[in-house]
């Protein structure tokens, strides 16, 4: 049997519970992907999104829903050795790639911004949107995963005085008919690591030529922070990343002190006398 195939076997058999079933219950759940739509997958080169890539492709094969999928390459410029190595990952997992060039790594560079990772994060959005629009597509999936669920949550309690989560698809706010949505929702890194590993897979971590030039330590970024939180107390209590995750979906509104909606606040205060 073909490397490839050994490697799609494992995630419908070997890591079914793990990742083949979690994704299939968040394209259920979330109505995530319908008849006729038009997918563009972002690689970035990370283990997360081929994992997404080869997922997307087997349920194209066996799945009841038909749906057209273009698999992208954003190069933002990355040097050579991460660039092949992407390559070299997409011809072993079988995956037809298509790639295209932009200059964001040195226009962040030049920016001297002082939150490049925002910066980068934005420009790359903007870039596979317009992308998107020009394959005719109506979705964009990303590899986004549970633990990133939980990191961004926690980060905008911690640092944005606000409860919000990064939610498993969204309608874009510029680009008219395109919607984001994020597949491997529900689907923990510790089972993406766990899957590379077994297959003996290597993927690029950050191809980021502003992190190579030591501008940022990423191991000292506020993810990082977060991440090591959530291990800590994850030996105190092995379901502390599930229960933060079910308390989004579990929101009580008669205890909170105030919420907003489309930018419009609510106190608390608002209904306390009409009780």
């Amino acid at each position: 049997m073909e490397r490839y195939k050994e490697i799609e076997r494992t995630i419908i058999k070997r890591y079914r519970k793990e990742i083949w079933s979690k994704f299939i219950k968040a394209i259920k759940d979330y109505e995530l992907i319908n008849e006729n739509d038009n997918i563009m997958v972002c690689i970035s080169g990370g283990k997360d999104s081929f994992l997404l890539a080869k997922c997307i492709e087997e349920l194209q094969r066996h799945g009841k829903i038909k749906f057209n999928v273009h698999y992208v390459v954003m190069n933002p410029g990355f040097n050579s050795f991460n660039l092949e190595a992407i390559i070299n990952n997409a011809k072993i997992l079988n995956i037809p790639i298509e790639i295209f060039n932009s200059e964001i790594f040195r226009a962040v560079d030049s920016m001297n911004a002082k939150s490049p990772c925002y910066m980068c994060a934005r420009m790359r959005r903007g870039h596979l949107y317009n992308k998107a629009q020009e394959l005719g597509c109506n979705k964009i999936a990303l590899g986004h995963h549970f633990d990133d669920v939980i990191e961004t949550t926690l980060l905008s309690m911690f640092y944005g005085a606000e409860v919000k989560t990064m939610l498993p698809k969204l309608h874009s706010e510029h680009f008219l008919n395109l919607e984001l949505i994020r597949p491997l929702y529900l689907v923990k890194e510790e089972s993406i690591i766990s899957w590379a590993n077994h297959n003996n897979l290597t993927f690029i971590k950050c191809g980021c030529i502003i992190n190579n030039n030591s501008l940022i330590d990423i191991n000292k970024s506020k993810r990082e922070e977060v991440k090591a939180f959530i291990k800590k107390y994850r030996e105190k209590n092995k379901d502390i990343d599930n229960n933060i995750f079910k308390a989004l979906d579990n929101i009580n509104l008669n205890c909170v002190l105030g919420t907003k909606n489309n930018g419009k606040y609510r106190s608390f205060l608002d209904n306390y006398d009409k009780k």
